[in-house]
């Protein structure tokens, strides 16, 4: 066969491919001709050609090939092209179930001819990479959908008929490590919460969903921050996920403004006032380090108006294209500037100052910021 007829052939191959017509496939090869690939081994004579086709075809079926003609070359009865194979995997394949995502690789087929018929195909091309391609495919798709429910997990807003809170969560991966929860008490009182799970991640993900259920069911079992505090620390204690620590800052909000905090090796809340903004420091050290740790608790009364930010590291972590950190500096004036914005509008402006700052550098941490803002303080009852 001449150059032009083999490329001739050859682009019908191509076009029979990406059409998916297995009759024309199978037609452009020798009656015995002889298939060898890394997917299917060796496959012999038409018959066992048209079902490796056909369950190519299955697998992928948006299967599709790419040729350049300076990736062509032929010579007598060989020829050899390389090419570029694009395809989403619909069914199981080795062990992989499906992923719905498209991957591709490049791929080098071998050719020989007898009487202008394909007589051996020799398919070269790293199979264990397709397969990595493939898992890391349904990985992806994993994250997406483990990103999504922490997102339905994450509520970004809450009222009742005293207070407001506004909230959100930035990680720095698909998903995070960090979590906030906001809790109507069987009191009457508002429950506010903030959790930093150590590292990051799925492993952190799956942590912090934990520690965020079993925090949820606590908190309404207990009457104090300290207490719950103390039932969730040995529960994690003895659950023995090494070495996962998480750090916690806890807050309840009265009705008639008492404000009662305890914190497990959080960042100190901070309390924005007409007065200023001050730190909220009292508290014990992290959760799942040790099973007998106390966490002591601190009341103090806010007036309407008064709003609580809770935070992790990541806001104060954040880095500058420059290299240097946000900082306490920065987020203390931040919070001074935006003392008599409505809870929305100061976890925006957080934010914004937050992703300003970074730029195009990004997040080294998880970045969760929570706002609660006391509208109507009820007068106490003696």
């Amino acid at each position: 066969m001449t150059r032009d007829e083999t490329k001739t052939l050859l682009r019908r191959h191509q076009d029979a491919l990406n059409r998916h017509d297995v009759d024309t496939v199978v037609s452009l090869y020798a009656e015995e001709a002889v298939i060898e690939s890394p997917m299917f081994d060796t496959v012999r004579g038409r018959a066992a050609i048209r079902q490796s086709f056909i369950h190519l075809f299955e697998l992928f079926p948006d299967y599709t090939v790419s040729l350049q003609d300076a990736l062509f070359i032929a010579e007598g009865n060989r020829a050899a092209e390389f090419t570029r194979v694009t395809a989403t995997q619909h069914l199981a394949l080795f062990g992989l179930p499906p992923t719905g995502q498209r991957v591709d690789y490049h791929a080098a087929r071998l050719f020989t001819f007898a009487r202008d018929r394909i007589a051996s195909e020799h398919r070269i091309y790293d199979f264990r990479g397709v397969l990595e391609r493939l898992e890391k495919a349904r990985v992806d798709r994993e994250l997406t959908v483990a990103s999504a429910v922490q997102r339905t997990l994450c509520r970004t807003h809450h009222s009742n008929a005293f207070a407001e809170v506004a909230g959100s969560s930035l990680p720095c991966r698909s998903i995070g490590g960090d979590f906030l929860e906001y809790i109507d008490l069987p009191s009457g009182d508002l429950g506010i919460a903030v959790g930093d799970v150590s590292g990051k991640g799925p492993a952190a993900a799956l942590v912090a969903a934990m520690l965020q259920g079993m925090f949820s069911i606590v908190a309404t079992e207990s009457v104090h921050p300290q207490i719950a505090l103390s039932r969730v620390n040995r529960a994690l204690c003895r659950r023995g996920i090494e070495p996962r620590f998480a750090t916690l800052a806890y807050a309840v909000l009265s009705p008639d403004g008492r404000l009662t905090y305890s914190n497990a090796g959080h960042n100190p809340p901070l309390l924005l006032t007409t007065a200023g903004v001050e730190r909220l420091t009292i508290g014990g050290p992290m959760l799942g380090v040790f099973d007998d740790a106390e966490f002591p608790q601190a009341t103090l009364t806010i007036d309407a108006g008064d709003s609580l930010v809770m935070f992790s590291d990541g806001v104060t972590d954040a880095i500058a294209p420059d290299g240097g950190d946000f900082g306490m500096d920065r987020l203390l004036a931040c919070a001074r500037a935006a003392h008599a914005f409505a809870p929305a509008d100061v976890l925006a402006r957080l934010v914004d100052t937050v992703r300003d700052f970074c730029g195009p550098v990004p997040l080294v941490d998880d970045v969760t910021i929570a706002v609660a803002t006391l509208t109507r303080r009820a007068r106490s009852v003696a």
